[in-house]
């Protein structure tokens, strides 16, 4: 049992750190091939990183890459982070930064831009960024600031991730529209919106879903999905087949999407013709199971 426990947790292990090289590449195509040739800010603390940046070239005369501006200005709150919400979280949020940095400088712009065109570079600048992002989410790291501000936000009032940018990254668009111009504060809202609707469609945990099962296993079902994604079950007893008048069980759960086939296999192995409906819920008062971080 150990030697499988140990396997597992160097799996995890490697998921984590291959999404954080993930992000860092779509972080570095993001911010090189689309939004700084196209004048268009980033959400979140790339996004402040970059405001600082132009900041600081326009009025002082420095040249701080962005990628080292990141790394500063998330310090803080991956100090908070590894106090609050773990140690692992905050060490893989860490390298994910210094990764995303070292990508930025290493993938510089290309000699030829693909487009010149401000509104598809903040389409597919916010879309790249999205993904990577959301698959640092899904694997249990952040990729800076306003993601651990988010995860925080998100255990308190159960706002989404994508809600919880939007709100920051408005200021994020008044700036882009003083130093651009109106146009490119345009293109930066395209960019955040796109942005945030792509993390929501890869970061699913945070997506719950309601789960009422009819069957005649009422037990079976229960211990299996207690032993795969340990979930509360409400029972409602004495339900009756409209077809063959079979007594029967309903079963009602919350789950997070992410775990949505999982629940699946549980239900299917043991009761296959169990009855299923999974619908979307918005918030959830009382207790709620967390993985950690």
């Amino acid at each position: 049992m150990d030697q499988i426990e140990q396997y597992f947790n160097r799996h995890q292990y490697s998921s984590r750190i291959g999404s954080a090289m993930v992000y860092a590449v779509t972080a570095a195509v993001a911010l090189n091939f689309f939004w700084t040739p196209g004048h268009i800010y980033s959400s979140g603390f790339t996004g402040l990183a970059q405001l600082l940046n132009t900041l600081l070239e326009r009025f002082v005369g420095w040249h701080i890459p962005v990628g080292i501006l990141l790394v500063l200005v998330n310090l803080p709150l991956i100090i908070v982070a590894y106090r609050i919400i773990g140690k692992r979280f905050a060490l893989f949020t860490g390298l994910s930064l210094v990764l995303a940095a070292v990508g930025m400088r290493l993938i510089g712009q290309p000699d030829q831009l693909w487009t010149t065109d401000p509104l598809v570079m903040a389409i597919f600048g916010g879309a790249v960024n999205g993904f990577g992002t959301g698959l640092a989410l899904r694997n249990g790291i952040s990729t800076g600031g306003l993601d651990i501000i988010g995860i925080l936000v998100r255990q308190k009032t159960g706002m989404k991730m994508g809600a919880v940018n939007l709100t920051f990254n408005f200021f994020i668009l008044l700036a882009s529209g003083f130093l651009f111009g109106p146009q490119f504060a345009l293109y930066t809202g395209i960019g955040l919106v796109v942005n945030a609707r792509v993390i929501d469609l890869v970061y699913t945990r945070q997506q719950k879903m309601q789960v009422m099962i009819v069957t005649e296993n009422a037990e079976g079902v229960i211990a299996n999905i207690q032993k795969e994604i340990h979930r509360g079950i409400t029972i409602v007893h004495q339900a009756e087949g409209g077809y063959n008048h079979h007594k029967k069980e309903v079963l009602f759960t919350v789950i997070s999407m992410y775990e949505q086939y999982d629940v699946r296999d549980a239900i299917q192995s043991a009761d296959p013709v169990a009855w299923t409906s999974l619908w979307r819920i918005d918030r959830i008062f009382g207790g709620f199971y967390e993985p950690k971080l």
